[in-house]
Order: C-alpha cells, then sequence, then structure tokens
C-alpha cells in the first residue's frame, strides 16, 4: 500500500518513474501509478530492507514473516516485493537463488505485480476469515509450485481470521514444505495469537519521515510537471502522519483541485486547515488575554473556511511545537514541514512562556476539540473554549495564588470580587491585586507591557505569631470526593533479646503481628480491643461492639509461638482505652481541625469552593541550611473535581 517511486516501466520517461499518463490510456492514481516496484524503491523501511538483504545473503531465509505498521506504510507492497524476490529469475542468466537485486523485470515479476501468479496466492482476510478459507491453502500447499521457485502465500489483514482458523494454521505454519513461504500483513499485530507471532519473522514497518515524505512528494510532482509550493507539500505531509499512501491521495486530490498546480492556499482550501500564520496570532491574542481579537481572529478563519475544531487541533499543535522548543530548542531545526513563522514565532513564545502555562494550555485544547467535534454550534463551542483558555492563562499558579493569598493573610487586607459588578471586564485586569502586594502571571509579564509604577512582589514572610508547630503539607480536593483510608503510622519494633522479643507495651503487640505477617490478627487487635491493662506476659482487654470471641485465644496461642513464653490474655468487663482504629481517627480528626483553623487554609477554602482537606502530613526536617533557602512549597491544591 505504500507509494513510492516505482521502477521504469516499459515505456521511456524519468529514472525510477513511469510516463506520466496520456489521454489515450486510462488514469491510474498516484498511489498506484508510483507503488514500489522493488527493494530500492521502499522509502523510509531501511531496517528491513538491510535485514532481507543480509537474510538473501546468507541463505537464512525463515518460513514466514509478518509484517505490521499502520496504513499506507507499504505492507502489501512489501509482501509482493518479497514474492518477486524470492522467485527472481532472469531470462538467459543464470539461477542464483532468491535476492533483493531486480534491476530488471524477471521472468515471474509481471504476474506477481498484477497479482495473477499461480504460485504466489493472496487471500484477504477480512473476507475470508473462516476455518474453511485456510484449509484450501493447507491442502494445497502440499504441491510443489507450477513454475517459480517458491509457492508464496499472502495474507493481507491477518488479524481478522477466527480462532479456528489461525489453530488451523499452527502446524503447517511450524513444520511448511521446504517450497512453501508466507507473508502476513495486518495493523493491529495485537490481536495476532502469540502462537502465530512466535513462528514468524516480524517486521514493523515505521511511518515515513516528514523530510523523506516532502523530498519524495516533490519527486512526484516533477514526474507529473505539476508545480507545487513547498509550504503546500509541507501540510500535505502532515496530513498524512507518516503515510505514503495518505499523502499521494491528498496530492492527487490538490492537484485536481488547484488544476495542475498545487499551492498552499489551494490545500489548505481543500483540507479545510487555517493559515498557519493566523494561527501563531490567535495563539499570541489567547496567551495575552485579547478576547476581542481572539474572537475576531477565529471568526475570520472560519469565514474563511476553517473547520473549528481544526483551529483548536492546530493551536493545540503550536502549543505542543512551544513546548518543545522550550525544552529542546533545536528541535525546529529537524522538521522541515514546519514554516518560517512558526519557527522564529515559536522560539520567541518559547522564551517568554513557562511550562506550566503551556501544560495548562495543552490540557485546555486537548479537553475543548471533542466538545467542538460533537456540539452543534461547532464555533461557539470553539470561541467559549479560547475564553476559557484566555482566562486561565492569565491566571497565576497554583504555588503562585498560594504565595499571594498568604501575603494577603499576613497583611490582614484580602483583596476578593464579592459582587458581580467588580468583576473585571477581561482577564488582562482579573489578576488580583493588593496595596503594596501585587502579583501577575507569567503569561502577562511576557506577552503583556509593563505597568508603570508595580510594585515588586516582596519576600514570602513567614508565620511568627503562632506558637510554633510542626510544618504541615495540606492537600485539598473537591467536596464530593471520597475520604482515602488511614494510614497508621506502624508502632516501634520490640527489643530483641537472646531468649526472644521482649513486648512492653500493646504497641509491641501490633509491631511483632505485622512483622509475623498476621495481617487478621493486628487488625482485630486494632479494630475490636479496647486495652485494659498490659504487662509483661499478662493482657486483659474488652471486645469492641461486634469482636470475635475468639481473639483472646488465637492471640495467646500466636504470643506463646512467637516468644517461645506463656502469656495470659484475658477479657474484662472494664472500660478499658479506645480501640487504636478509634484513636487514630480521633487523632486525624484533631490534625484536620487544626489544619482548618490556619488563615492560610481557611483562605485556600474561602478562595476555592467545594475544596475538601483530605490529608495532613509532616513534612520531612531540614538537613541543610542551603536546603531551607530552596522553594518548599507549603499546600498543594486543586480545585474541586481535579486529582490531589
Amino acid at each position: 500500500m505504500d507509494a513510492t517511486s516505482g521502477t521504469p516501466s516499459d515505456e521511456p520517461g524519468l529514472p525510477g518513474f513511469p510516463e506520466p499518463s496520456s489521454a489515450a490510456t486510462p488514469y491510474r492514481v498516484l498511489a498506484r501509478k508510483y507503488r514500489p516496484q522493488n527493494f530500492d524503491d521502499l522509502i523510509g523501511q531501511g531496517a528491513m530492507v538491510r535485514t532481507l538483504a543480509n537474510a538473501f545473503a546468507a541463505n537464512r531465509i525463515p518460513q514466514a514473516w509478518m509484517l505490521t505498521g499502520v496504513r499506507g506504510v507499504g505492507k502489501t507492497t512489501t509482501a509482493r516485493i518479497l514474492a518477486r524476490g524470492l522467485n527472481y529469475v532472469r531470462d538467459g542468466y543464470p539461477d542464483t537463488g532468491p535476492t533483493i537485486a531486480m534491476p530488471e523485470l524477471g521472468r515471474h515479476c509481471q504476474a506477481i505485480m498484477e497479482s495473477r501468479h499461480m504460485d504466489v496466492l493472496e487471500m484477504d482476510a477480512a473476507s475470508h476469515t473462516g476455518i474453511d478459507d485456510v484449509r484450501g491453502i493447507i491442502d494445497g500447499i502440499r504441491y510443489s509450485p507450477v513454475s517459480a521457485r517458491y509457492k508464496v502465500y499472502i495474507v493481507d489483514e491477518v488479524h481478522m481470521l477466527s480462532e479456528k482458523a489461525f489453530n488451523a494454521f499452527l502446524k503447517t505454519l511450524e513444520e511448511p514444505p521446504p517450497h512453501a513461504k508466507f507473508v502476513f500483513a495486518t495493523t493491529e499485530i495485537r490481536k495476532v495469537p502469540v502462537t502465530i507471532l512466535s513462528r514468524c519473522q516480524r517486521f514493523d514497518l515505521r511511518r515515513v519521515e516528514a523530510d523523506t515524505l516532502v523530498a519524495h512528494l516533490a519527486r512526484i510532482c516533477g514526474a507529473e510537471n505539476v508545480s507545487a509550493e513547498d509550504e503546500a507539500l509541507a501540510a500535505i505531509t502532515r496530513a498524512a502522519e507518516g503515510s505514503v499512501r495518505d499523502a499521494l491521495s491528498l496530492l492527487d486530490q490538490a492537484i485536481a483541485h488547484g488544476a495542475g498546480a498545487v499551492s498552499a492556499q489551494s490545500v489548505r482550501d481543500m483540507l479545510g486547515l487555517a493559515d498557519r500564520g493566523r494561527i501563531v496570532d490567535l495563539f499570541e491574542a489567547v496567551m495575552r488575554g485579547d478576547i476581542p481579537t481572539t474572537f475576531a481572529e477565529v471568526r475570520g478563519q472560519y469565514e474563511a473556511g476553517a473547520d473549528p475544531a481544526v483551529i483548536l487541533s492546530d493551536l493545540a499543535s503550536f502549543t505542543h511545537l512551544v513546548t518543545r522548543l522550550k525544552l529542546v530548542p533545536d528541535a525546529a531545526a529537524a522538521d522541515p514541514t514546519l514554516s518560517e513563522v512558526e519557527r522564529g514565532r515559536g522560539a520567541e513564545f518559547a522564551r517568554k512562556l513557562s511550562v506550566r502555562v503551556l501544560s495548562r494550555a495543552w490540557q485546555i485544547l486537548l479537553k475543548a476539540i471533542p466538545e467542538v467535534q460533537t456540539a452543534t454550534r461547532p464555533l461557539a463551542a470553539a470561541e467559549m473554549a479560547l475564553v476559557r483558555l484566555a482566562y486561565a492563562a492569565d491566571l497565576p499558579t497554583p504555588d503562585e495564588a498560594l504565595r499571594q493569598m498568604k501575603g494577603e493573610v499576613l497583611a490582614g487586607t484580602p483583596a476578593r470580587i464579592t459582587s458581580e459588578a467588580e468583576a473585571p471586564a477581561s482577564p488582562a485586569q482579573a489578576s488580583i491585586t493588593q496595596t503594596s502586594l501585587v502579583q501577575t502571571s507569567p503569561v502577562q509579564t511576557a506577552l503583556a507591557p509593563p505597568a508603570q509604577g508595580r510594585p515588586a512582589l516582596p519576600p514570602i514572610p513567614t508565620f511568627s505569631s503562632e506558637p510554633p508547630r510542626p510544618p504541615l503539607a495540606l492537600a485539598a480536593a473537591g467536596g464530593g470526593g471520597a475520604r482515602p483510608a488511614l494510614a497508621v503510622v506502624p508502632p516501634p519494633m520490640p527489643e530483641v533479646q537472646a531468649d526472644g522479643p521482649r513486648l512492653l507495651r500493646f504497641s509491641d503487640v501490633l509491631a511483632l503481628a505485622d512483622t509475623k505477617r498476621d495481617i487478621g490478627l493486628k487488625m482485630a487487635l486494632e479494630r475490636e480491643v479496647h486495652l485494659v491493662r498490659f504487662e509483661e506476659g499478662r493482657i486483659e482487654f474488652r471486645l469492641a461492639e461486634g469482636g470475635r470471641q475468639s481473639i483472646a485465644n488465637d492471640l495467646a496461642r500466636a504470643l506463646d509461638t512467637w516468644t517461645g513464653r506463656r502469656w495470659i490474655v484475658a477479657l474484662s468487663k472494664e472500660a478499658g482505652e479506645p480501640t487504636i482504629d478509634a484513636a487514630a481517627r480521633a487523632t486525624t480528626e484533631t490534625r484536620h481541625q487544626n489544619a482548618a483553623s490556619h488563615p492560610l487554609v481557611r483562605e485556600v477554602l474561602a478562595r476555592f469552593p467545594g475544596a475538601q482537606i483530605i490529608d495532613v502530613r509532616d513534612k520531612a526536617p531540614e538537613v541543610s541550611p542551603a536546603v531551607e533557602a530552596a522553594p518548599t512549597g507549603e499546600a498543594e491544591t486543586d480545585e474541586p473535581g481535579d486529582e490531589a
């Protein structure tokens, strides 16, 4: 199915290409006209060709090949070329056996290429899926080839065969007659049973790289006497996504659309694409928070024929490009499908925007594209998605918002929008301000002109007005989320002496049960036991409501075995202490209440309605003064519904 440079035909023409069709001959689409005829014509599959060349030269030819890859990369074409190479013989020359060097058409080549050779049988497994079709192959494989060197069975879309058909293939595929070879092709390699794969030599045909595909399209345009702009060929290559057949089909359509000339504008009109330069302008307007310009640009592209979903898709692609340029500045040099506008302005945005802002923009666009595709009013859905993106681009990142709120809490003058009349008119005015403390987002700082007289952000102060307490790391999640399971910190391990471990506390018993992997007993002691009295060798406790009566006997036997001494475990009617599980829950609840009373946490919960504290953790102690100067991040918060 791959379409690359065909071999010379019987008619004179350009090297490697047939003569352009005249009005007297039926027209053949480019994907068939320039289908590869030999291994030299295959493009983008050098590793496979090199492996086959070495295998043929060393006479290490397997009984079966499995060719897999996406559509249009040359699976069926390669199978036919393999059949030619296995049976290649030239009249008047000695028989040298299988080869990949086929400088001219051999005795069997024309019939194999036209799928009419008696010894090369092609079967479409999509329409012949049953065991009866495979049984026909098995019955005929016993007979020697009629005229060729090998009988070659080409099974296309082999993953469509039924389970019984695959099972019928197993024995024949493992031990076929010496004169039989199999070539399988599939786009769904995971659907092929491993018992079949283990009997085949597998080749993964790669997507053709962009620069190789652009050069190939340019060569075909030259052979067809068609003028084509480089930007147009780059747009076709991007749309083909590495498939040569798709690229040639689009090129065929573009030639017809442009009346023999392929221009960038005609390709954009044909595919409903947006102008790449206008996409960059739209990206800048959105990142700047300029809603009027954003709406005007989207409306202009829509009226020019661009699909709203394609506009967002191209915007996401440019966001990805800017992110790549941010992380790998040399990435643009190796991509021939990029225009000069994308290279230059993309690098400029990469210098100004942070990775967090770009990642947030990518996530918003990724979720918006399917919404626009399924919306009854795609243009309106696209505009609303860009509004979301514009406001999100102007918002501070979570750590910046926390630092800002911390400063506001310390100053005692939190700034909030308290009414709809006080809401900002545009996202460029939406940053929260405070007297002597102003925080702007990195996008505003990078893309908007600096405000006159803007005060600098002061250092983040520490909370010194409250009594010292262990530092807390908080996480907030949506109010509808389920509370996670409590994590009980394991008690310290008991002392170990020569005659066995010493159990000085009830927590030592829990630790020993955990060490011995008796999880059932450990959980019962945590949830069903109210400890009344503990001393080495004797334990008294009261069972919780619903507790098992056998816990005392189970614990006594276990302790006798683990410690090597006799223990007395007795039930009591005294109230005793709370269960370990209840005490842990009470401790957690107290920590949550203490955290919720913290001024900064109250401010976070107020700013994000529906947020909830789900965990309170102690931060690790600081190791050195150098670590103290590094940013540690005091809180991790997410808006309701996001993961925390």
